[in-house]
């Protein structure tokens, strides 16, 4: 019997760090085959199982399964040295990479000098800097727009990699010595050699997988107030986060997204400079901060901390057409007495009719709340929507009310088995 084609999309669908590692994670379980389409090394991923921490970059999480293929596709972009010691570590830890991974020859490569430029970049805007990573990221998407920069199989090229790498150099107005740019070359070649057994054409792959009646799952890195489109520009990531990049980043087809799922944490965060309407500072960001474990993967910065903005959620659920969505660290607002949740933005007297474009109007508005009454109970060990305290499923209701989408897996704790399933 033909078996039924389906694709999976999970997003994070605010400013990243919404959990989606353990959403996909969870979900995983049921698929054949897991993909990064967008991002870099710039988005941290950790999943907690059977209480072993594992720590992703860019490899998909996936992999902790021991029978999934996972992908690397076109649309993200790659640090061969940082790839090379993730893979490594997670060898390390038990973690099979044979004839499962697979990584696009057509991913862009983060190089030395693009986390050069990133640094210098954000030390000269100052007081306006983005807040990035310092990965190298945007500077590496920038030269992949430009068409000058280095991708990943240029590096089966020699010949060609050096051309492209000096040309690189010279458009950044840096020379470097001939025994520099050896060395670096020299550095490129082992990674290849350690690489080259995974990369392929994956677009082929996804398409025939697809056809053939495999699961596919599209994992998003950031957040879709991070789209470098529809986000909070400027003070996004470079890559489009959003539904539509699963087609731009995997080359599959738009009309085989099946279903489309949204994680939102069950309160705010954001790293890095922006607007943030509904965020707080007071003793409660704090006690979230902490509890929450609200601090970058990638970078250790400590995250801010708001209310759930319920139109900001709106806007990014109608903007991905979400069929459903994943609340997570719902346990991280135990015993806080009040709850709230943003249902509208004031300008002055103006009520806002939708969310705004410009990042501007968004720091100039003020934030309507609903209050809600908060639990005390520890829901870690709750396995159903009816055992969660009163209060937990009515702050729940309002999520799925306000964003007129259902809410369909709901965490509770960092371990894949801390997970309410809802129909």
């Amino acid at each position: 019997m033909e078996r039924e084609m389906s694709s999976l999309t999970v997003l994070g669908c605010m400013w990243g760090d919404e959990a989606k590692a353990k959403v996909v994670d969870f979900l995983g379980a049921s698929a054949d085959v897991v993909v990064r389409f967008q991002g870099g090394a710039n988005a941290g991923h950790t999943i907690v199982s059977e209480g072993k921490k594992y720590v992703f970059h860019s490899v998909p999480s996936g992999m902790l399964y021991p029978t999934t293929r996972c992908v690397i596709a076109q649309g993200t972009v790659i640090d061969p040295f940082g790839l090379r010691e993730e893979m490594q570590g997670l060898m390390a830890q038990g973690i099979d990479f044979s004839g499962r991974l697979f990584i696009d020859s057509r991913a862009g490569l983060v190089l030395p000098l693009h986390k050069e430029l990133d640094s210098s970049k954000e030390e000269q805007l100052g007081k306006n800097r983005i807040g990035t990573t310092g990965k190298g990221i945007g500077p590496a998407y920038a030269d992949q727009s430009a068409r000058c920069g280095l991708r990943m199989g240029d590096l089966a090229h020699p010949d060609w990699l050096r051309k492209r790498l000096l040309s690189l150099y010279d458009l950044h107005g840096q020379n470097p010595d001939a025994a520099a740019l050896d060395k670096e070359l020299a550095a490129l070649a082992s990674a290849w050699e350690f690489l080259r057994g995974y990369v392929t054409e994956v677009d082929i792959l996804l398409r025939e997988w697809y056809l053939q009646g495999d699961s596919i799952l599209f994992e998003g890195a950031q957040g879709t107030l991070l789209d470098v489109g529809f986000g909070t520009y400027p003070f996004v990531t470079s890559s489009h986060t959003m539904c539509g990049g699963v087609s731009t980043g995997a080359g599959f087809p738009p009309r085989w997204l099946d279903k489309v799922i949204g994680v939102y944490k069950a309160y705010g965060t954001r790293v890095g400079e922006g607007p943030f309407p509904t965020e707080i500072f007071d003793v409660t960001a704090e006690r979230i901060r902490v509890v929450g474990n609200e601090f970058g993967t990638t970078t250790g910065r400590p995250r801010r901390i708001g209310w759930f903005d319920a139109v900001a959620a709106k806007y990014t659920a109608d903007l991905n057409g979400l069929d459903g969505l994943a609340i997570t660290l719902l346990d991280v607002l135990s015993g806080i007495p009040e709850l709230k949740i943003c249902t509208g933005y004031w300008q002055g007297d103006t009520r806002l009719p939708h969310y705004p474009s410009h990042h501007l109007d968004l720091e100039s508005t003020q934030p309507e709340y609903l209050t809600l009454p908060g639990w005390e109970a520890d829901i870690g060990a709750v396995n159903k929507l009816g055992k969660l305290p009163k209060a937990a499923r009515e702050y729940l209701e309002a999520i799925q009310d306000l964003l007129e989408r259902p809410i369909e897996l709901v965490s509770v704790g960092k371990e894949r088995s801390q997970t309410i399933v809802i129909n």
